[in-house]
Order: structure tokens, then sequence, then C-alpha cells
């Protein structure tokens, strides 16, 4: 390009010298002909005087003024290109040569021949200026008409005289301007030669390079073809077949690139067009690979053929199709999804968020998605997340969301971003779900783990965040607070007698009751089977809780309608009260049960205010039940056995083995106190094992002593009585001691086999199936079901001591009495009485036909070896068991 820029320079810069020699050739003629076209006219003007020569004259004359006022202007070098140029106009010369000719007059007005032709010119200046005077002179003598012959000629002489001073000079300028125009055309010439040649020698270069560019480029195109990532068909354009291909082509067809000339590019393509658009095209194993093609029209030698270049479009298919799949997954989904641009303009939402919102997706184009979103309390979202989302965070929380119709529901909402190769969000993805649902489904959760599901009443761990609230208000108030621990007694008895639903709904009307006692402020709650805590707050003292207490206490003797049945119930309360019983909720809540456990105790449907006494009591009883379990390991208990006396002879018949505990520090613990615990700790199975276990392994001892024969009656708890294994215990202890069935009495209580419920009647069986009598202790003191004495294995009906002790003088305790041995006797039950300690108690349970007794009357209960002196006091140097015989009327 710099060869061809300086070809062309030169060619321009040749042909304006041309036209400026040009140029200088025609300004020199009009000059010289303007020059003697003005002596000839100012000469005829003088000798005839003639206007049409001096107007000749002046045309003239304005020509050569034009040229030297040009000249002139051009060599001060101050001047006006437009005046010098339209100043050689008017003299006439090619205006396309006035340019050049300014040019050379400015900077080369000292080249050969120019230098000495500008000379000449101005040498003429003054004659031509003279020649102006002389026609101004004339002028004015022809208009006087003062001329004569003499001063005709006169004039005509001096204008000869002028011209012979021009002319010479003249003509050497006109010879300069021509010498000069030659000497300048031989320099253009050889310069115009020389550069002909250089610009020859660098043609030849750059040919040389351009040969090496084509052969480069040729070389590129087939590294590039051949290297090509695409596979590159040549195809001729009228037989459709195979001129030429790429490697890849035949890498892509499992063959080499020759294989592949003259075959038909079509029949390479399992389907699609081989010239443009998507198809597949088969491979190596038989398989299709899916392609794009692209084809054009190429000069390939003398011919035109089609290039087609086939490009694998597998990973775009693969593409497209996750694109379809996640559109799909994104239709599909049943979360509501939302996608926006970095300024969170929503530009998509799939079609569970129309259905959750009602907005369809035209509505929400290209507004912002948390424009229909608030935080739950009605704030807008803070910038804050926003800035957090932007850092790298993701967020996840509740919105209040707005739908189409201006409803309002919680959402659940999740926002992440996706960001560009800067790391800067370029979309939001949104998910959402309507949480109402989830959220009514939360609070109920929350109201069940707060609250009893049976009764509605809070569970223990509300109750005590409730007492805590209410202890720290009253701290500040200086007020006080009342805990109340109520207790129903016997509810166990009737969950035994009728049903755990029939206890349930009882539990459900105590809660009713107890809630119907209390302000709105106060809490109730049931933290056990059936116990119940009141939560008294805003109090001034702790003694202002008697009166609810009372209160409720009456409401809760009243009877009880559970359909079927009505049922009387009492209850035990407990009270406590900050700031004067404890400081903090459990404090109070232990200290009211401690209370309530006195009531229980003392007298039963009753209430009682807590006591420092008391706490030390209930740590006493936390203290014992600790170490009872260590005393069956430790072998602190023993048995001691009451005898039980036929009442008509004074024979021992039987004896009772009843539990001590020697406790190493406190002493003997009577059952009374250890036994209760041992139940409410599920000990008492292991210990009515223990006692069967030692009480067999006694009387065989006996036996091995050829004592008389004794009956041992053992006792079982309700407990025990119900486990699976009960039945199997006795078996085992009658089997490792050798006894003999008949001669083990089991007592139980009513409220034992009331606990067996519907086992009961198959448990006595197994029981009369093994041979064991049973006999129902303290009968008549708890529901005296007369069914009871039906079951299989019960042959002993003991009398309880309460009867016992009123006779013979208490009329009623006479009746009920008569009444239970008459009932036994009619039934052929084996009466046993107890408690007896008078001669008067024994003479009546005679007359009346009670068979055996027992009482203080005739013996406490005593240790083995009292025993065997009373069964063999000759052996052992004891008494007998005396009696006094009744006496009879």
């Amino acid at each position: 390009m710099a060869v061809i820029g300086l070809v062309l320079a030169l060619t321009w810069v040749a042909l304006q010298t041309q036209v400026t020699l040009a140029g200088f050739l025609n300004g020199e003629s009009l000059w010289s002909k303007a020059q003697k076209q003005a002596v000839i006219d100012l000469d005829e003007y003088a000798g005839h005087g003639r206007p049409s020569d001096l107007e000749g004259f002046r045309r003239n004359y304005a020509v050569l003024v034009a040229d030297r006022w040009a000249r002139d202007a051009i060599a001060s070098g101050d001047f006006s290109h437009a005046d010098v140029e339209a100043a050689f106009a008017r003299g006439g010369v090619i205006r396309e040569a006035i340019p050049g000719m300014v040019f050379i007059f400015q900077y080369f007005d000292g080249m050969p021949y120019v230098r000495e032709a500008v000379k000449a010119w101005r040498s003429v200046d003054a004659s031509i200026m003279e020649l102006d005077t002389t026609a101004n002179r004339l002028e004015r003598a022809w208009r006087a008409g003062a001329l004569t012959t003499a001063d005709i000629e006169a004039e005509r002489a001096r204008i000869a005289a002028l011209n012979n001073t021009i002319e010479p000079r003249a003509k050497a300028f006109s010879l300069y301007i021509a010498n000069g125009a030659s000497w300048l055309g031989r320099v253009l010439f050889f310069t115009v030669l020389g550069v002909a040649a250089l610009a020859s020698l660098l043609w030849l270069r750059m040919a040389q390079r351009i040969l090496a560019g084509i052969r480069g480029t040729e070389e590129r195109y087939s590294l590039l073809f051949d290297s090509a990532a695409d596979a590159i068909f040549m195809v001729d354009q009228e037989t459709g077949r195979i001129l030429d291909a790429n490697d890849r082509a035949a890498i892509w067809l499992g063959c080499h690139r020759a294989d592949l000339i003259g075959i038909e590019l079509e029949s390479l393509f399992v389907d699609g067009s081989p010239r443009s658009g998507e198809g597949r095209l088969r491979t190596i194993d038989g398989g299709a690979r899916p392609v794009e093609t692209q084809s054009s029209l190429v000069a390939w030698g003398s011919r035109q053929v089609s290039q087609a270049i086939v490009r694998d479009i597998s990973d775009r298919v693969a593409m497209e199709q996750e694109r379809k799949i996640a559109a799909e997954a994104l239709a599909s989904i049943a979360e509501g999804v939302i996608i926006a641009d970095a300024d969170r303009r929503v530009t998509t939402v799939n079609a569970a968020h129309t259905k959750l919102t009602g907005f369809p997706p035209q509505s929400l184009r290209r507004t912002r998605f948390d424009a229909t979103r608030t935080l739950p309390d009605g704030r807008p979202l803070p910038q804050t997340l926003w800035e957090d989302i932007a850092g790298g965070e993701n967020w996840l929380g509740e919105v209040e969301s707005r739908r189409a119709d201006g409803s309002t529901y919680p959402e659940l909402m999740s926002i992440s971003t996706i960001r560009d190769r800067e790391g800067r969000p370029q979309h939001y993805v949104a998910v959402v779900s309507d949480i109402t649902a989830r959220k009514a489904d939360r609070q109920r959760l929350q109201h069940l783990a707060t609250h009893d599901p049976l009764t509605g009443l809070v569970t223990r761990s509300e109750f005590e965040r409730r007492c805590a609230e209410a202890i720290t208000r009253a701290a500040h108030e200086r007020g006080a607070v009342a805990v109340l621990f109520v207790d129903l007694d016997a509810f166990k008895v009737v969950n035994d007698s009728y049903s755990h639903a029939i206890g349930d709904a009882l539990l459900m009307r105590v809660g009713e009751r107890i809630r119907a006692q209390l302000a709105p402020h106060d809490v109730a709650g049931r933290i056990g089977g059936d116990e119940f805590t009141v939560l008294l707050a805003d109090l001034r003292s702790r003694e202002e809780a008697l009166l609810v207490a009372e209160a409720m206490l009456a409401a809760l003797s009243r009877p009880f309608d559970l359909g079927d049945y009505e049922l009387f119930v009492s209850a035990s309360i407990g009270i406590a009260g900050y700031p004067l019983d404890g400081n903090d909720a459990v404090t109070l809540i232990a200290n009211a049960d401690a209370a309530m456990y006195v009531a229980k105790t003392e007298e039963r449907n009753a209430l009682r205010f807590y006591t420092p006494k008391m706490h030390a009591d209930a740590r006493r009883r936390l203290k014992l039940a600790s170490e009872l379990r260590q005393a069956l390991v430790r072998n602190e208990f023993h048995l001691v056995y009451q005898p039980s006396v036929e009442m008509k002879t004074g024979r021992i018949v039987a004896v009772e083995a009843l539990i001590r505990w020697r406790h190493p520090e406190r002493g003997n613990v009577g059952p009374d106190e250890f036994i209760p615990i041992a139940e409410s700790l599920g000990l008492i199975r292991q210990i009515d094992q223990w006692v069967l276990e030692h009480a067999c392994q006694q009387l065989i001892h006996w036996d091995e002593m050829r004592l008389p024969p004794l009956r041992m009656a053992v006792n079982v708890s309700a407990g025990s009585f119900g486990h699976p294994d009960f039945l199997a215990g006795i078996s085992q202890a009658l089997r490792s001691t050798g006894v003999p069935a008949n001669r083990l009495l089991v007592e139980m209580t009513e409220s034992a086999i009331l606990r067996m419920g519907e086992d009961t009647e198959r448990s006595m069986q197994a029981l009369h199936n093994l041979g064991i009598a049973v006999a129902i202790d303290d009968f008549g003191t708890g529901y005296s079901s007369l069914a009871y004495l039906k079951l299989p294995a019960v042959a002993y009906l003991k009398i309880d001591r309460s009867f016992v002790t009123g006779l013979p003088a208490n009329g009623n305790d006479v009746a009920i009495t008569e009444a239970m041995v008459a009932i036994a006797r009619s039934l052929d039950l084996h009466t046993i009485a107890e408690g007896i300690e008078t001669e008067g108690q024994h003479d009546f349970l005679v007359r009346a036909g009670c068979q055996e007794g027992q009482g203080f009357l005739y013996s406490r209960p005593l240790p083995p070896d009292e025993i065997e002196r009373l069964l063999a006091p000759k052996t052992t140097g004891g008494k007998r068991l005396s009696l006094v015989p009744p006496r009879r009327a």
C-alpha cells in the first residue's frame, strides 16, 4: 500500500508539474502577446486617434499590470492566494496551472532560468509604465485637438523607442521561460524514471511477499482445514459427491480421508439435510451424532464447489434438553418460583406461583417481585437483606405476600442469586410457598407441646415457665404468687373399677371445674395422671389463695355425671406461695406437693399450707426411697409371723408372713411407711417375690423340725398380682422349696383384684389350678363386690379390723360382721377375723360362727424362733399359746 501511495503521489506531482509548465508557457505567451499588441494599439492611436485603438491598448495593458501585481505580491511574501490567483486569471492563464505557478514563484524563484526570467520581466516594468503615460498624454491631446503632424511623429518615435527597449527583454523573458520549462521537464523525466525504477523494485519485492503470503495462507488454510473442530466436506455442486474432507470428518466417521472421496455426502446422514440445518450424522459405532450443517459456494480451482461445515451440536442438544427438562420442572414444581433480573424485576414465574398468588405472568413482568411482599410485621424488606444476598448469602425467611384479590397470606421465601463472571448479581431466584397450613400446624404443635391433650391444661414445663414469669413480675411489684397442687383422692380406684376411658372423662371434667374457679389471668396445669397445679398471680399474700382452694374443694366434691355413671371423688390440695415458700417455680411446685401429701395423709378432701416441716418430711421420704432400692441387696428385710388360731380350740393352724425393714441407721421401719414408697417406685413386685420365697423356705424349715404343719399366708400387692410374671413366680417358689400348694394362702385386697380387670377370673383360675387358695383381705372396706366371692380359688374371707374393733358394743359392727359370716357360710368360705384384742370380741366371733382369728389377744407378730417355742414348748422350753375357752350359754 505504501508503494502504491508513493507511485500515485509521484504521478500526481508529475501531472501537476506538467500543468504548471503549460501554465508558465501559456502565461508567457499571453504576456508577450499583450505587450506586443499594446505597443501596436498605442502606435495606431498616436497616428490616427481612434478610440478603439486606445481601448485595445487599455485592455492589453490591464493584462500586463495584473501579471506584474501578482508577481510582486508573491515576492513580498504577504499576499492572498485568492487575489493572486484572480489576477493571473484576469491575464488569461490556465486556472489549473495557477496554484503551481504561485507555488514555484513563492518557493522556487531561485531555480535555474526562473530567476533570470523574473529579472528580465522586471526590467521592462518602467518602459511599460511609460507606455501608459504616453497613452494618457495622447488621449488628452487628441481630445484637445492640439496634435500636429510633428507631434504625432514625435510620439510615435517615442513609442518605437520604448518598444525597442521592451522587445529584446521580452524575448529574453520568453527564452528563459522556455529554457526553464525544458529544464524542469528533464528533471521531471528523470525523477519519474527513478521513481518508476524504485516502484518496480518495490513491486517485485511486494510480489515476492504476496507470493509468500499466498503460500502461507494456503498452508494455514490447510492447517485450519485439517485441524478444525468441525467436519468439513468439499462437495461437487452437481453430483453431490465428496471431493475432499478434513481429518475431523474421517475421525467422526471412523475411516480414512481417502475413503470419503467420491461418496455422496447425503448417504452419511441418518436424517436432516446435508446442505443446511440440523440433522444426525452416522458414527462409527452405528449411532448418530447430532450436527448442524452450513454450506457455501467457493471457488476450488476452476470450478465452483460446495463447502459443507458440519458442527457437532451434542452439547447444545444436551443443554437444550436440560433446559427443556428444567423448564418442565419449573412448570411442574409445587412451590412458586420467581426469576428476576438484577433490578429485582420479574422476568419469569411458574404456574405454581400464578396459582398461589392469582397474578398472571404478564402482569408481573418488569415489576419488582418484592413490591407485593413485606415482612410479617408489615415493614418492607430491608436494604440490608439485599446487601447480604449481593454479598453471597442466600436468604430464607417468612414474609407476608399479597394476592391479586388483595388478600394476604404468610409465605416462606428463599432468595438466591445467579452471578456473572465478575461475581455481580445477574438474576435473583426466589422460591415461595404458602405456609398458612404449616403455621397453623405449628401453632397446634406448640399448643400440644405446652398443653395437655386430654384436659387442655398447660403441661409441667409451660406451667413452670408461666410461674417463673409471674414470680418475676411479683418481685418487681412487691406482690405474691401462690401455687396450688391438687391431687384426686382414690382416682386409681376409678380407673381400676371402671375403665381408663371413664377415668379420662373424669379428668377432663375435673380440669373444667378447676378452670371454672379461676380468673382469666390464672393458670391451671396437669402435671401427672391425677395431679393438677394452679397458678394464682397478682396476689398481695399467699393467704388470698385460701378462698380459691376452698371453692375448688367444694366444686370437686360435687358428683360427676359421666353418662352411665355418677362418680363421687374428692381432692387434696397443697398451697405454697412466693416469696414465703420459695423463689422459683420448681421449689413452689415441690413445696405445694409436700403440703398436698400432708393433706392427703392426715385427712383427704382437705387443704394445707406449706410449712418447712413438710419439706423435711418430703426429703425424708425421698431419702427413704433411695435407701429402699438398696435394702434388698443389703439383706435388710426380715419376716415376722403372726399366728392365726382356731377360734373354738385355740390351736395355731396358720401364720401370716409380715415383712419388716431393719434399717441400719433408722432402726425398724414400719411397712405402712415403706410399702407405699415401694409401690410408687415399682419395687413392690421384687419385695413380694422375696417374701414369698423366704416364707416358703421358713415353712420347709419348720417341717424339717417336725413342728405341727401350718398354713402359710403371704400378702400380695396389687402391682404384683397384675404383673404377667406373678403366677410364674409363685410356681417357681413352690418348685424350689417343695411346699405343697394347699399349704400356701395368697392374701390380696379388693383393690388388687380390681386392677386385674378382665384378667381377674383368668388369674384366679390359674391359682385354683395350682391348688393355691386365695383370701380376700380387708373385705368390706372397699367396694365389697359379692361377685369377687364367687371367683375360683377364693376360699377365705378376712373380716377387717375396723369392724372387729367395735364388737360387741357397736350395733353396726355387729350387724356387718354377722352378715359377712353368714355370707361366707352360705358360700362355703372360711372366715378369719383380724385385730382381735379383747375376750369380748373373741366370744362374740365364736358365737357368730367365725372360724379363725388373729390379733394381739393371741399373739403379736413374732420372729421364727418364737413361733417355734409356741409350737413345740417341750422341745424349746417355751410356753404354749393359752386361750380362754368360750363360755357356753
